[in-house]
């Protein structure tokens, strides 16, 4: 079971990194959105990435430290959930499809952290 925990933290954490890549590159698809769906701040786009980043580091160090693997995936599943609220509250229905995966992935994580500590 620890080899399935390994590769779901470690699918979830690819995730995050390449979204918080994509955030500190500017994309203009993921810019769009953050700016058009959420009405975040763009100066606050680095945080966002720092938040992702910080999750999928938690994740993969938290193979070593279980307590660590679990506050990571239930950080990064808020964060998904966060994400998925702001488009239900603009009404954007089918953008929940694009943080719904990662928020399954990262409470998966959890669970199977939690499971083979």
């Amino acid at each position: 079971m620890f080899l399935t925990c390994v590769v779901v933290s470690s699918i979830a954490a690819l995730m995050l990194l390449a979204s918080a890549a994509m955030k500190l590159k500017k994309d203009p698809k993921v810019i769009e959105n953050i700016n058009g769906v959420v009405g975040f701040p763009l100066r606050y786009i680095p945080v966002l990435a720092a938040l992702e980043f910080a999750g999928a580091v938690g994740l993969l160090v938290g193979l070593a430290v279980a307590p660590l693997g679990a506050a990571a995936g239930i950080g990064a599943a808020l964060y998904m959930l966060g994400a998925i609220i702001a488009h239900i509250r603009v009404k954007d229905i089918k953008g929940i499809a694009t943080p719904m995966l990662p928020m399954l992935l990262a409470i998966a994580a959890v669970v199977l952290r939690i499971a083979t500590a």
